[in-house]
């Protein structure tokens, strides 16, 4: 049994508090102050306000003179974004929560007004925490990188699309080419798409390395490739090109407001360009998973006192479950999957590199497996992000792949290998190496 423990400050009861329950067209408003007569008693009154611009805009002025301090609602798609911003433009303190942190007591009945009240009693207690809301610049670039990132998604899935129209002509191009949509694959593509059925002529088509497997690009391009799969293909191709051109074009305006990306209350530069350029000397990252990372994440590291407190809104330490005697490591949680996107990503081309990140992915999926070895180079990946984006004197120092050996004991791990011998059933006699 342990003794007393001193802890911080009770949290204190927030004296005026408005909780939204919020849907598609209206949003249901619960608002609690303290009794003007009776010192103690609470004061409650709960009505429906409207989702467009006028009737937030009122709601506001009306919370206002009612002196409300705290104005707490759940993220519920992105219906909350228009209560949000224009109460917050208001001069009111506004929370977002998570909505699995709010959820009513199971075998109570649930309607909207039941689900405000519950929220802003919630609220007046303490017994929430905010979620984070970028600033409007970073909220614009998160718009961009996803929307660049949803397009790289539509474009692969239309690639894949290509790719069945091919094997319905029993054309197997990708058997022989491992990027169908290289130069190479591009020629070898618009040549059938334009007439042209010959397996032997559309082999000759090849360029570079290519050339060298003219034998088998001819056997994998003999099929039945008619005028229905050339219109097919067409449009998909011209699809695919349609997406690409947009993605430059969102590239072109991700690093415009890159550049334009404000540091720190307190700091009027500009460190968007800096800091992609660091991020990119991390191993696996390169300048568009700079961006992502940038625009999830932010370029002020205030809100995230530490790296830990970072990692852990990403989802990626694993919870504590305590239960008697027994501890066990839960599951990390779902966290931002654009950032967790961006990081797999990233920790899957680090693992494959000859660098720091890539001997810690080695030593782990060992005795982890793939996708814990996976998470951990993630985690080590944004704890690296976190301290370059803190401190703007700090630079990605590269440990080497080596580093982890360097540290062993020889003569403890000498006596590890015999004992493990040993218990093998082998007689060992060690001598000195000539």
């Amino acid at each position: 049994m342990t003794g007393p423990e001193e802890i911080g400050r009770a949290e204190e009861l927030v004296d005026r508090v408005a909780a939204i329950d919020i849907a598609k067209a209206s949003g249901m408003v619960c608002m609690r102050l303290p009794h003007e007569t009776r010192p103690g008693r609470r004061v409650q009154e709960v009505w429906n306000a409207a989702a467009t611009s006028n009737a937030i805009l009122e709601l506001g002025d009306r919370l206002v003179c009612q002196r409300v301090t705290r104005v707490v609602m759940e993220a519920t798609g992105t219906y909350w974004r228009p209560f949000f911003f224009l109460l917050e433009a208001h001069g009111l303190e506004c929370w977002l929560v998570n909505a699995r942190d709010v959820k009513n007591v199971p075998g109570r009945p649930k309607t909207d007004k039941l689900d405000a009240v519950w929220l802003a009693k919630l609220a007046e207690r303490g017994m929430l925490r905010p979620s984070f809301v970028p600033p409007k610049p970073v909220r614009q670039l998160r718009d961009l990188t996803r929307m660049r990132t949803v397009l790289y998604q539509e474009r692969t899935r239309h690639k894949q699309r290509v790719e069945k129209v091919l094997e319905d002509a029993q054309i197997k191009l990708s058997s022989v080419i491992s990027d169908v949509f290289g130069v190479s694959g591009r020629a070898m593509l618009a040549a059938p798409i334009a007439g042209e059925r010959s397996p032997r002529a559309l082999a000759d088509l090849a360029r570079g390395t290519m050339v060298a497997k003219k034998a088998a690009l001819t056997e994998a391009l003999t099929g039945q490739f008619d005028t229905h799969h050339g219109f097919l293909c067409q449009t998909l191709l011209d699809s695919i090109d349609h997406l690409t051109a947009q993605i430059g074009k969102l590239t072109a305006q991700i690093t415009a407001v890159v550049g334009e990306l404000p540091g720190p209350e307190d700091d009027t530069s500009r460190p968007g360009p800096s800091l992609v350029t660091r991020l990119t000397a991390i191993p696996g990252v390169g300048p568009g998973t700079a961006q992502v990372l940038l625009a999830e994440v932010g370029p002020d590291m205030r809100v995230s006192p530490t790296a830990d407190h970072l990692a852990a809104w990403a989802r990626l330490t694993p919870r504590t479950v305590q239960s008697g005697p027994k501890n066990s490591a839960g599951p990390t949680g779902r966290g931002n999957p654009w950032l967790k996107g961006a990081l797999g990503e990233a920790a899957l081309a680090a693992s494959r590199s000859d660098t720091f990140l890539g001997a810690r992915y080695k030593r782990i999926v060992k005795r982890r497996g793939r996708r814990r070895a996976l998470v951990a180079v993630a985690r080590s990946i944004l704890v690296i992000v976190w301290h370059l984006i803190n401190d703007p004197d700090v630079e990605y120092s590269e440990l080497d792949s080596d580093y982890h050996r360097r540290l062993i004991d020889p003569s403890r791990r000498t006596r590890d290998l015999v004992r493990q011998l040993k218990a093998l059933g082998h007689d060992v006699t060690l001598a000195p190496a000539s």
